[in-house]
């Protein structure tokens, strides 16, 4: 019975609710359609199963209080950068992340605490001339 439960729980899937992620820099703002993980389930899912994402899509991770932890890509088969935010939404560390189909799976610490997390496409960041110290807002 136990067995059967674990094997129904694997195939519900985990739903995401949706915002929007708007990132100012001193020259321009970027608005990221965004999935929010809050949950365990939502947290430890991410991005991971997906083919593809939009050019202007991404997933804001979000925590309660400041936190430290180290992201991986187990399963994630997208290229990504994540932006590491803190206190007032403004951006601490980017990193970019290669993707991970089989263990062992490379982590990704950012060495800071931090209150949020935001995936996008690997070098979008870079094209949006978004760099530390610009400011991430979440709408839900």
């Amino acid at each position: 019975m136990l067995q059967l439960l674990a094997t129904i729980s694997a195939l519900v899937a985990v739903t995401f609710p949706h915002g929007t992620a708007v990132i100012r820099t001193p020259e321009r703002s970027v608005t990221v359609k965004v999935e929010l993980a809050r949950t365990p389930d939502q947290l430890h899912t991410g991005l991971g199963g997906r083919k593809t994402l939009a050019p202007y899509a991404g997933m804001a991770f979000l925590f309660g209080s400041d936190i430290r932890g180290q992201f991986w890509m187990k399963n994630t088969s997208i290229p990504l950068s994540i932006a590491f935010w803190g206190k007032g939404g403004k951006i601490l560390r980017i990193l970019d992340m290669a993707p991970c189909l089989a263990d062992p799976c490379r982590v990704y610490d950012p060495k800071v605490a931090y209150r949020g997390a935001l995936e996008v496409n690997r070098g979008a960041f870079k094209r949006w001339g978004v760099r530390p110290g610009a400011v991430v807002t979440i709408r839900r």
